[in-house]
Protein backbone atom coordinates (compact mmCIF):
# COMPACT_ATOMS: atom_id res chain seq x y z
CA UNK A 1 0.00 0.00 0.00
CA UNK A 2 1.16 3.25 -0.87
CA UNK A 3 2.14 5.36 2.26
CA UNK A 4 1.77 8.69 1.03
CA UNK A 5 -0.58 10.67 3.39
CA UNK A 6 -3.43 12.59 0.82
CA UNK A 7 -5.20 15.98 3.03
CA UNK A 8 -9.20 15.57 2.86
CA UNK A 9 -10.37 16.93 5.24
CA UNK A 10 -10.22 19.85 8.33
CA UNK A 11 -10.03 18.48 11.18
CA UNK A 12 -12.75 21.32 12.74
CA UNK A 13 -15.47 20.20 9.63
CA UNK A 14 -15.73 16.81 11.21
CA UNK A 15 -17.37 17.14 14.43
CA UNK A 16 -17.12 14.32 17.50
CA UNK A 17 -19.03 10.97 17.08
CA UNK A 18 -19.80 12.12 13.00
CA UNK A 19 -18.74 10.38 10.16
CA UNK A 20 -17.84 11.79 6.67
CA UNK A 21 -17.03 10.35 3.01
CA UNK A 22 -14.28 11.44 1.06
CA UNK A 23 -12.25 10.62 -2.02
CA UNK A 24 -8.57 10.03 -1.65
CA UNK A 25 -6.83 8.79 -5.18
CA UNK A 26 -10.13 7.43 -6.43
CA UNK A 27 -11.21 5.75 -3.38
CA UNK A 28 -14.49 6.18 -1.08
CA UNK A 29 -12.66 6.61 2.29
CA UNK A 30 -15.44 7.15 5.65
CA UNK A 31 -13.52 9.04 8.07
CA UNK A 32 -14.94 9.07 11.79
CA UNK A 33 -13.89 11.16 14.62
CA UNK A 34 -14.52 9.18 17.86
CA UNK A 35 -12.13 9.13 20.94
CA UNK A 36 -11.06 12.74 20.16
CA UNK A 37 -9.44 11.03 17.28
CA UNK A 38 -9.60 10.28 13.88
CA UNK A 39 -10.03 6.96 11.83
CA UNK A 40 -10.17 6.05 8.38
CA UNK A 41 -11.79 3.00 6.96
CA UNK A 42 -12.41 1.67 3.17
CA UNK A 43 -15.94 3.24 2.72
CA UNK A 44 -17.68 -0.55 2.00
CA UNK A 45 -19.21 -2.61 4.56
CA UNK A 46 -17.29 -6.04 4.61
CA UNK A 47 -20.10 -8.30 4.09
CA UNK A 48 -21.46 -6.94 0.84
CA UNK A 49 -19.50 -4.02 -0.03
CA UNK A 50 -22.63 -1.66 0.79
CA UNK A 51 -21.42 2.05 1.56
CA UNK A 52 -20.73 2.28 5.16
CA UNK A 53 -21.82 6.08 5.15
CA UNK A 54 -25.53 5.35 4.48
CA UNK A 55 -25.84 3.48 7.99
CA UNK A 56 -25.66 5.42 11.07
CA UNK A 57 -23.30 6.49 13.80
CA UNK A 58 -24.29 6.14 17.47
CA UNK A 59 -22.58 5.83 20.38
CA UNK A 60 -19.40 4.75 18.83
CA UNK A 61 -21.31 1.97 16.89
CA UNK A 62 -21.69 2.22 13.10
CA UNK A 63 -24.30 0.28 11.82
CA UNK A 64 -24.71 -0.68 8.41
CA UNK A 65 -27.94 0.32 6.45
CA UNK A 66 -27.72 -2.74 4.47
CA UNK A 67 -28.11 -5.61 6.45
CA UNK A 68 -27.77 -4.46 10.08
CA UNK A 69 -24.08 -5.49 10.73
CA UNK A 70 -22.62 -3.00 13.33
CA UNK A 71 -19.14 -2.10 14.33
CA UNK A 72 -16.92 -0.49 16.88
CA UNK A 73 -15.35 2.91 15.10
CA UNK A 74 -13.15 2.83 17.36
CA UNK A 75 -11.23 -0.16 16.50
CA UNK A 76 -13.18 -1.56 13.64
CA UNK A 77 -13.58 -4.85 15.07
CA UNK A 78 -17.15 -5.86 14.47
CA UNK A 79 -19.84 -6.68 17.12
CA UNK A 80 -22.81 -8.06 15.36
CA UNK A 81 -21.21 -10.73 13.76
CA UNK A 82 -17.87 -10.59 15.52
CA UNK A 83 -15.68 -11.90 12.78
CA UNK A 84 -16.49 -9.15 10.27
CA UNK A 85 -14.27 -5.90 10.48
CA UNK A 86 -13.97 -2.91 9.02
CA UNK A 87 -10.79 -2.04 6.73
CA UNK A 88 -8.79 0.36 8.80
CA UNK A 89 -6.88 2.87 6.44
CA UNK A 90 -3.26 5.12 7.87
CA UNK A 91 -4.77 8.23 9.17
CA UNK A 92 -3.37 11.49 11.11
CA UNK A 93 -4.03 15.16 11.77
CA UNK A 94 -1.09 17.27 10.97
CA UNK A 95 -2.00 21.25 11.26
CA UNK A 96 -5.18 20.37 11.88
CA UNK A 97 -5.97 18.60 8.50
CA UNK A 98 -7.12 14.85 8.30
CA UNK A 99 -4.73 13.13 6.17
CA UNK A 100 -5.11 9.50 4.92
CA UNK A 101 -3.45 7.45 3.31
CA UNK A 102 -5.25 4.86 0.48
CA UNK A 103 -2.98 3.54 -1.38
CA UNK A 104 -3.53 2.82 -5.39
Amino acid sequence: MDDTFTPVLAVADLPEGAMTAVMVGGRRVLLVRVDGGVRAYDNRCPHRAWPLERGTLAAGVLTCANHRYTFDVATGRGIEPGDCHLVALPCRVESGTVEVAAGG
